[in-house]
């Protein structure tokens, strides 16, 4: 793959994998604020620390949804420069 392509498609995936995320990110905090009115998007990072949580019919699928997008934007961004050939670090 040339670089340029690769920088093409990292530009094109990058703003679609973070409108994404942040809008299931959004929607996870709704959720969770469904049980727990006053969690913030840093309690979610711990949401197991919420008994409520568990228990809320849709709150763990959505989280999952949103663990499985953040890691396929990793994955994509490994597998494309994964495919550029090696440079070494710069000599400082």
């Amino acid at each position: 793959m040339k670089e340029e392509t690769a920088e093409e498609m990292l530009a094109l995936a990058h703003p679609l994998f973070e409108r994404m995320i942040s809008q299931q990110q959004a929607k996870v905090l709704r959720l969770a604020r469904e049980a727990v009115p006053n969690i913030g998007p840093e309690d979610l990072r711990n949401a197991h620390d919420f008994p409520e949580l568990r228990e809320h019919p849709t709150f763990e699928y959505e989280d999952g949804i949103l663990a499985g997008l953040i890691s396929a934007q990793i994955a994509l961004k490994a597998e494309i420069k994964g495919r550029l050939p090696y440079r070494p670090p710069a000599a400082t």
